[in-house]
């Protein structure tokens, strides 16, 4: 086949721009339709897909070849987060307080990216490629699972993401078989006192000193309850309550996360913290109410199809692919994986030259040279998967 690598270069440009576009214009989950009708424009301007919206804010491209082969997917996000931008960019988000502060709009370029070298060797493929453009993987129940519900996934061998990332260094890839990203589960806590006089605490139930003994217990089920060789983490990360400095009020509210990568770690966790708050809260003379919801599926790549992107970005970019480190942030593109063999892999975009804001900061950027390495991974993959029947 042509050398594939040097075509991704030639379109550098268009990377670029179309990431810059998308940057410019983000929307938030379940409302990316100015996102999607760019994209499906994009699309009908190459030729040789067929195109469907199996959501109002999704795209699906489908490369048929027209000869007997296996049917890969290759799945971007698009959505975007409620963020105000503080980049200072000239392509900065004229959307105020949404902002691209996650990569989506170096992934949705990416993919489109790939969309018009593989169009162009249509004839030297067997089977079928399904650019799958998701929206909404910022917020639950998620798009994926709409997608995967909608049929997009039918028939599908394989299926393959990428995640630009900022705990690399620009344009490595990081790939690992196995548990890569936690399941994000919330949880939600409302400790109900009796308010009074601050000066006179003896003739009230305190609910901010009850959910203060709350936050510290709930510490240690990680640090007393869990091996200390398993991925667990529960944090705390809201607490509302009162009104002036001389008000005991009646209640507050806690809020936070979960992150597991096991299906009965999930399960503990949700009994093991309402113990914890039931038993707080009884011993002062409060009541509470508790709700735990779960998140995304922890995302678990699957043992060979991830032998076999390892082995065809190896042989595409040599020392540059290296064994990522798992993470306890979260992912929907688990939901794929519930369906057909899937593996998703880090694109790296940190650079030692600039600060490297984390990913949902108000500064976050990405390293531009780090979409031609992601495109050129896409393309080289199903190059490879789809080379032969």
């Amino acid at each position: 086949m042509a050398d594939l690598a040097r075509e991704v270069e030639a379109i550098r440009g268009d990377l670029v721009a179309w990431r810059r576009h998308l940057h410019e214009h983000p929307e938030l989950s379940f409302q990316e339709r100015e996102t999607a009708a760019f994209i499906e424009r994009e699309l009908a301007k190459m030729g040789e897909f067929e195109i469907s919206r199996p959501t109002g804010t999704s795209v699906v491209a489908r490369l048929v070849t027209g000869r007997p082969g296996r049917v890969l997917a290759l799945r971007a996000d698009i959505d975007a987060l409620p963020i105000e931008e503080e980049t200072g960019l000239p392509f900065a988000s004229k959307n105020p307080g949404v902002m691209h502060a996650c990569g989506h709009d170096g992934h949705t370029a990416m993919l489109l990216g790939a969309c018009k070298v593989l169009a162009a060797h249509r004839d030297q493929l067997h089977g079928e490629i399904r650019f799958i453009f998701q929206h909404a993987e910022e917020l639950t129940p998620g798009g994926a699972q709409e997608l995967v519900d909608a049929g997009v996934l039918n028939g599908v061998d394989a299926v393959i993401g990428q995640h630009l990332w900022q705990g690399m260094e620009s344009c490595r890839i990081g790939v690992r078989a196995g548990e890569l990203m936690a399941a994000p589960d919330t949880f939600h806590i409302r400790i109900i006192g009796r308010g009074g006089h601050a000066a006179q605490p003896h003739l009230t139930v305190d609910p901010i000193a009850i959910g203060a003994q709350v936050v510290v217990s709930l510490q240690q089920l990680a640090s007393r309850r869990v091996d200390p060789f398993e991925p667990f983490v529960l944090s705390v990360t809201k607490f509302v309550g009162g009104t002036a400095d001389n008000v005991i009020p009646n209640e507050v509210e806690l809020c936070g996360t979960v992150r597991t990568f096991r299906e009965e770690r999930r399960a503990w966790a949700a009994q093991a913290m309402e113990a914890v708050i039931k038993g707080i809260a009884e011993a002062h003379g409060a009541s509470y109410e508790f709700r735990y919801e779960r998140g995304y599926r922890p995302v678990v790549n699957d043992p060979e199809l991830t032998a076999f992107v390892r082995a065809t970005l190896a042989e595409e970019f040599g020392d540059l692919v290296t064994e990522a480190e798992p993470t306890m942030g979260g992912e929907d593109f688990s939901a794929y994986q519930t369906v057909a063999p899937g593996t998703f892999f880090f694109t790296g975009i940190r650079r030692a030259d600039r600060e490297a804001y984390p990913h949902h900061h108000p500064r976050f950027d990405i390293d531009e040279d780090a979409l031609v390495v992601g495109c050129r991974a896409l393309v080289a993959l199903a190059t490879k998967y789809l080379g032969q029947p």
